[in-house]
């Protein structure tokens, strides 16, 4: 990927609050049944770029018509999946690879189960990521706080920072 690709990519993650993509009815502006690619950058807040890559990676298929990409309810739904995914640390892959159990003809269902678990484990990683950043924070103000007493039997003032 290119940097200017990464660049796009980490944009998209903050462009949309978790809340405001779970919200999301799936309806197009003005009550379309296609949109295209700038009603989509409008909608969801994402580059063009940005949905050229997923497109890339087959997370949505937009119809083609002449140069044209036109987005269906269900590659707005997947974005939003896609977004929401990207949102709470999931990788691309992991989304896709949920998404993909949506095409088994089960109604869904084992999408379903399987998202369940695989949420589950992500939250038992962030636990542990928030673990960790805790114990740093406090390790960082510890050291704070001896750097600080140090200058302070030197006479010399800490910095405001």
């Amino acid at each position: 990927m290119t940097s200017a690709a990464a660049h796009d990519m980490a944009e998209v993650g903050s462009m949309a609050t978790l809340a405001e993509l779970l919200a999301g009815t799936g309806s197009a502006p003005g009550g379309k049944d296609l949109l295209t690619i700038r009603e989509m950058t409008r909608t969801f807040g994402v580059t063009a770029r940005a949905l050229r890559f997923y497109e890339e990676k087959g997370l949505i298929a937009p119809v083609r018509q002449g140069q044209d990409r036109l987005y269906s309810r269900r590659d707005r739904g997947r974005l939003r999946l896609v977004l929401m995914g990207k949102c709470v640390g999931f990788s691309l892959e992991d989304v896709k690879a949920m998404l993909d159990l949506y095409d088994l003809g089960d109604g869904g269902v084992t999408q379903m189960k399987v998202a369940r678990g695989k949420y589950r484990e992500q939250v038992g990683r962030l636990h542990a990521q928030k673990r960790d950043i805790d114990t740093a924070i406090t390790e960082l103000e510890r050291a704070i706080a001896v750097i600080d007493a140090r200058l302070t039997d030197r006479n010399i003032p800490a910095s405001g920072d």
